[in-house]
């Protein structure tokens, strides 16, 4: 599956336009490069901000399959709205965030861990396989 996921507040804290805490992403992410899903890096940053973004996903050894865009995308489409199966950001309505003792809120990536192993979203992972 190709998942998309926001950088600020769902990665890490809001911080922009420097690099959060910590949030608990880390291991629900390389969990999902180890089951084989391909992650993009799907931000509103740019420039050096960006590639400390970047930086941040290699210095946690999550490899990123493309960043700002799905790389074969073009091969189908014109269109410039980033391809994912699955999206997180924590703009995204239904999202399970972390609201008390925060200024702003951000993912709850242990709400996030759970609704990945429902068997709503593996039988989503099933039939992307199969295809």
């Amino acid at each position: 599956m190709i998942i998309a996921i926001d950088f600020d507040g769902t990665c890490v804290t809001h911080e922009y336009p420097r690099i959060g805490k910590d949030i608990g992403a880390v291991p629900v992410l390389q969990m999902l490069v180890e089951n084989g899903h391909q992650l993009i890096l799907y931000t509103m940053r740019s420039g050096d901000e960006l590639q400390a973004a970047i930086n941040w996903f290699t210095g946690h050894g999550i490899p990123l399959y493309g960043v700002n865009e799905n790389p074969t995308q073009s091969e189908w489409t014109d269109s410039p709205k980033c391809y994912a199966n699955l999206y997180i950001d924590d703009a995204a309505l239904g999202i399970p965030l972390i609201t008390e003792n925060t200024p702003r809120p951000y993912v709850d990536w242990e709400k996030v861990s759970d609704i990945l192993m429902n068997t709503e979203y593996k039988q989503i992972e099933i039939q992307l396989n199969n295809k």
